[in-house]
């Protein structure tokens, strides 16, 4: 659905896919209206700055789990927080205001880098592709020991390229820069028990399903070229190579192009590869 009236606050919830042609579609009634974006990955707001100015633009990290299967049905399975910044400029008061508006909603806290906290939750949306490639919940995913080490692995080469490349991480609630690296040299296994604790932690009554795997269960395009995607596409450009991020990122392609989850032992051979 497109606008068809200017509004006082603009929130843009689509996935990052389809940033371009939301915008697009509802340009004509933005000129001048704050814009927050709630895309996961670090890519969103570049996008909707091809086309809107950089001034008008507000960015979120969204910190919640949903499930969203089936239209007009949303599950909250986690209530969490939204960390807001501006990703072109510093604070101001109309940053201030809007998270005033939101924090009535959804607990909403402000950041000066919120591009450095858009790239740690990317470290942590890592693990979202081995839902995708499954068909598991986060919490089968985190309780098999071949898939716990590879979530791990994921993570600690995101991580080399993000240092690579000098990127100011930001914590998040929950998630601290600190545990992050220390987490990245620690051993496998005690790394992979810490993670599986903070899944077990977010675990409900309702199952945890990763938005990857949401959206090939819907039939839909996921967000994978965002997600382990960018990381190797800036390993490509510091010169740091990627390649359980790349193959992670050509296996959910297949599954979407194919439709077939993989095993376990199919997973760890595609991996020896």
């Amino acid at each position: 659905e497109t606008l068809n009236f200017r509004p006082d606050l603009a929130l843009l919830t689509v996935k990052t896919q389809d940033v371009v042609a939301a915008v697009k579609a509802n340009q004509a009634f933005l000129n001048d209206v704050p814009v927050v974006t709630f895309q996961n990955g670090v890519r969103s707001d570049e996008l909707v700055a091809s086309l809107l100015s950089r001034g008008q633009i507000l960015s979120a990290v969204v910190l919640m789990h949903v499930t969203y299967l089936l239209p007009g049905k949303v599950t909250v399975v986690y209530h969490g927080k939204l960390i807001l910044g501006r990703p072109f400029g510093p604070r101001d008061g109309q940053l201030e205001q809007v998270a005033h508006i939101l924090n009535q909603a959804v607990s909403t806290r402000v950041t000066d880098n919120i591009q450095g906290a858009h790239w740690l939750k990317l470290i942590v949306n890592l693990n979202n592709a081995l839902p995708a490639i499954t068909n598991y919940t986060m919490s089968q995913v985190y309780a098999n020991a071949c898939l716990r080490d590879l979530a791990v692995s994921l993570m600690r080469e995101g991580l080399r390229v993000i240092n690579r490349a000098n990127i100011r991480l930001e914590s998040l609630p929950g998630v601290s820069v600190g545990l992050t690296r220390l987490i990245s040299w620690m051993p496998r296994g005690i790394a992979g028990g810490i993670a599986a604790m903070k899944v077990r932690r977010l675990t409900t009554v309702w199952p945890l399903w990763g938005s990857t795997l949401q959206s090939i269960q819907r039939g839909r395009p996921t967000e994978i070229d965002y997600l382990n995607g960018e990381i190797v596409e800036l390993g490509e450009h510091c010169g740091e190579a990627t390649p359980l991020n790349s193959k992670m990122v050509e296996l959910v392609h297949q599954v979407e192009r194919t439709g077939q989850f993989l095993s376990v032992e199919e997973i760890r051979r595609a991996f020896k590869q």
